[in-house]
């Protein structure tokens, strides 16, 4: 009953949009390594083909929690300063599941031999879908669960910056920009739920700094601000040794803590898993962690140099 009770929190606060707590675009441990999801000026800066594909357990052992998918495409026209890309995603939580399918166009502009700045666009569509005549609750009643949601199809516009350099990047974005509505409910006094998509900026940033022959570090950071919802800032350290092997610690601000770890197959190949585990008071009574699994390969490059070491951002 208190995993029912607790879920059915969740999904109200989603749907119903009171101004104490705003829908949240899904969080990724591995978001240094997903960035195309949160930053479409991110679109051809590999200089090459590349396909990444993401699968994400929250809070495992929690009937209804979150699971995500996406996979990302990208690459650079021939001209190298116009980057084209494509993210789909699938978020699905309990009875409600949300896809998108968004085209991501990116202009790339050389400040210097060694640094990029580049300016994105993101356009689609998200695929909104609910059936919430299928949950069991206590108070038949409530008016937000009355109003059965079912598919919606909706808009979904995008922008972002993006500055990077052989060993240093730094980005802002913004996701959601038209802020669809879901589902509008008055009650009996007078107060309206409003099931709306909300506005998120991103700010990521991240460095590799060689501190031996076979020892890099590489510091990264995600911020993210929604309205009426708490900043989330997500810090990751990581040390990748002899070019093959990274093994790192993440810390989620009022989330989790957790791990990662990855291998650099070919320095076009890269394979990683995280495992985080949220420390809040109560929630780790109910779960056993969240888990995530990330795959990304090089298929083509259009720069003239030669793959001895592996991209790592």
């Amino acid at each position: 009953m208190k995993t029912l009770k607790t879920i059915t929190f969740i999904i109200g606060s989603s749907i119903g949009g009171l101004t104490l707590q705003a829908q949240q675009d899904p969080m990724y441990t591995h978001y240094m390594d997903n960035t195309l999801i949160v930053n479409p000026a991110y679109a051809g800066s590999r200089d090459a083909l590349t396909v990444t594909a993401l699968y994400r357990s929250q809070w495992v052992d929690f009937k209804g929690a979150p699971v995500n998918q996406t996979i990302t495409m990208h690459a650079p026209l021939q001209n190298q300063h116009i980057g084209l890309g494509l993210a789909i995603s699938n978020d699905k939580i309990g009875p409600i599941n949300n896809s998108s399918i968004v085209g991501d166009f990116a202009y790339r502009m050389n400040l210097s031999k060694k640094s990029t700045l580049a300016l994105g666009l993101s356009a689609g569509i998200n695929i909104f879908q609910a059936n919430l005549s299928a949950l069991q609750l206590n108070q038949q009643s409530d008016p937000t669960f009355q109003n059965n949601i079912n598919n919606h199809i909706t808009p979904n516009i995008g922008f972002g910056a993006y500055y990077y350099r052989e060993h240093f990047y730094a980005g802002v974005s913004s996701s959601n920009l038209l802020q669809n509505n879901y589902s509008s409910i008055t009650q009996a006094n007078g107060v309206a739920l409003i099931g709306q998509e909300q506005r998120s900026y991103y700010l990521i940033a991240g460095a590799v700094f060689n501190l031996g022959d076979d020892v890099a570090f590489k510091p990264t950071t995600l911020v993210k601000v929604t309205a009426a919802a708490p900043v989330e800032v997500d810090l990751t350290a990581s040390f990748i040794i002899m070019k093959r092997l990274l093994l790192g610690a993440m810390y989620r601000t009022g989330d989790a803590v957790g791990a990662l770890v990855g291998f650099y197959v070919t320095p076009q190949f890269y394979l990683g898993y995280s495992y985080d585990f949220s420390y809040g008071l109560k929630t780790p009574l109910y779960n056993m962690g969240s888990h995530e699994i990330i795959l990304r390969y090089d298929f083509l490059r259009f720069d003239k140099k030669q793959v001895h070491t592996p991209r790592y951002f």
